[in-house]
């Protein structure tokens, strides 16, 4: 797969089919994540991988309790069922379905990876971009392999509970949660905001005439309104 067509095309997958992920392609997709920069090459990032295990059927149980409560928070506060999301047909529907699905078959994902940051200083508001970047090549690796994940953030919710379980000691920050699987439905092209509403060229909100599209490019509806640009 080409890298560019990889990154415009690898969409958040949170419908799994049962299929374990063999062991080799796991390695391969972990390593690949380690691959990514970290600051001042510490390389403090660390992976733990819930698959059957005794303790990962437990960590899996807490936190598809926190998915749930978390998702039906949000699915009220966003109005998910309100508006457009009273048609079973918009987008707005099939996202809540889809959540639905994720949240009410937490327990039976194939692979959970926490994401998690070995910490060497006292908190600090950067320390997540010693992580997140290796986050984001597990995914593009994921989808090369064809497989599917999404990171999520809802392990906060249960963050004790999960430590206890799992044994992860105070030191170690949970950075992410990264689900993994086959996925039910597939990748493709994904809709973004169009570029010059999210590009500004030598000012704040100055236009950028350069920044184009391709000309296949698809928009999404969702995001914020575009912001007035001032007047040149």
């Amino acid at each position: 797969m080409d890298l560019l067509d990889g990154i415009a095309t690898t969409r958040a997958i949170r419908r799994y089919r049962p299929d374990p992920v063999p062991e080799d392609d796991l390695a391969a997709i972990l390593w690949h994540a380690t691959r990514a920069p970290s600051g001042s090459n510490r390389q403090p990032a660390r992976f733990l991988v819930l698959r059957d295990g005794p303790a990962a059927t437990e960590a899996k149980a807490i936190l598809a309790r926190a998915f749930r409560d978390g998702w039906g928070a949000k699915r009220t506060d966003h109005g998910f069922d309100r508006g457009s999301g009273a048609d079973p047909a918009s987008p707005k529907a099939r996202a809540s379905r889809a959540m639905q699905q994720f949240v009410d078959n937490f327990e039976r994902t194939p692979v959970v990876v926490l994401a998690c940051i070995r910490r060497w200083r006292a908190p600090h508001i950067s320390e997540g971009g010693s992580v997140y970047p290796a986050c984001q090549n597990l995914l593009l690796a994921a989808r090369a392999l064809g497989y599917g994940g999404v990171l999520s953030m809802w392990h906060g919710f249960v963050e004790g509970e999960l430590r206890a379980c799992l044994g992860i000691p105070e030191d170690v920050v949970i950075a992410a949660t990264v689900t993994l699987g086959v996925p039910e439905g597939r990748h493709g092209p994904v809709r973004r905001l169009p570029l010059r509403d999210v590009v500004y060229d030598d000012r704040w909100g100055a236009d950028a005439a350069w920044a184009v599209d391709p000309p296949d490019t698809r928009f999404t509806g969702a995001g914020p309104a575009r912001e007035a640009r001032p007047a040149t």
